[in-house]
């Protein structure tokens, strides 16, 4: 009997021993998933971070962007504005002196006739062309440009009063060269101009190579001898002949861009018209029309400014 009692509390203990074995097995299970689920969660809690830092840059690049757009924008804008409020300012200018041409011009006019003393007019006069046409430009047909002016001239009445003289692939150091073996009484400048009121000329390489709006001014102030008329043939050049004008009699520039046909035919028939004995500011006015004629639609483009205290009827350059 306590034998078979003895056995039984035997097995009994073997059968506690085994749940105990179980329960350690099953504890140090649970244990296991805890720290993979913990892995796990810093695992998830890592790609949120990265996620949510992934997002912030992402979002600063977009911000940026967005600025940068904003800012180029407003840029434009501000461009735009200064345009048009030179344009306005010019235009009030333009008014003003046109109203004081107008009343001295009357003024003159009911003292004494206007007087042309063509006697004192040189027999001939130069018309020096100088040509600029860099290999990082978009090409221009100057040659087709000077080629219409000499028939232009070669057709007028006093066509032996003007010899027409040219340089190419201008770099700035030949300015001055030029001017001064050919003394012109017309500087004629056909290429590119730039919005910064820069003309572009040439490098060594024939690159471009920007001439900026002091320099003109402070070259045709020091060589202005003898010189009549300036003719910029370039985009963006209003602003040049505008101030070249304390210098020099009289100028013509463009008020934006203007095609290669248009300045072709502008440039032609203002030659031709002065070849015919025409004044300055009549010789423009045809200029314009033949733009015209031709439906080029830029005939508002090409500016003609006249040095205050002349009169431009009585800037007539060719002997008739």
């Amino acid at each position: 009997m306590l034998q078979s009692k003895q056995r039984q509390i035997e097995s009994k203990e073997r059968e506690i021993l085994s749940y105990e074995r179980k329960i350690i097995d099953f504890e140090k299970r649970i244990s296991v998933k805890d720290s993979d689920k913990l892995k796990l969660i810093t695992k998830i809690e890592k790609d949120v971070e990265r996620e949510k830092i992934k997002k912030a840059k992402e979002d600063e690049q977009k911000q940026k962007k967005l600025d940068r757009d904003n800012e180029l924008k407003q840029r434009k804008i501000d461009t735009e504005q200064k345009k048009r409020r030179d344009m306005e300012l010019r235009h009030k200018k333009e008014m003003t002196r046109e109203l004081d041409k107008q009343n001295s011009l009357h003024q003159q006019l009911s003292k004494d006739p206007i007087v042309i003393e063509f006697e004192k007019l040189p027999k001939t006069i130069t018309v020096l062309f100088i040509a600029s046409n860099p290999n990082n430009q978009s090409q221009l047909k100057l040659d087709e440009e000077i080629r219409a002016i000499t028939t232009k001239i070669r057709e007028s009445k006093y066509r032996d009063s003007l010899e027409l003289k040219s340089i190419w692939a201008t770099q700035p150091m030949d300015l001055l060269q030029a001017i001064n073996e050919h003394k012109p009484t017309i500087v004629h400048f056909s290429g590119h101009g730039s919005s910064n009121d820069e003309l572009i000329l040439q490098d060594d390489l024939g690159n471009s190579k920007a001439v900026s709006l002091d320099t003109i001014i402070t070259m045709f102030k020091v060589v202005s001898s003898g010189i009549k008329l300036i003719v910029f043939n370039t985009c963006h050049s209003y602003n040049q002949a505008n101030k070249i004008t304390e210098h020099i009699p009289s100028a013509i520039g463009m008020n934006t861009s203007i095609g290669d046909k248009s300045a072709m035919i502008f440039s032609s028939q203002l030659y031709s018209a002065i070849g015919f004995g025409n004044n300055i500011e009549n010789s423009f006015n045809q200029a314009k029309v033949a733009m015209m004629f031709e439906e080029s639609h830029e005939e508002n483009t090409p500016e003609l400014y006249i040095q205050d205290g002349i009169n431009g009827e009585e800037l007539v350059l060719v002997r008739q």
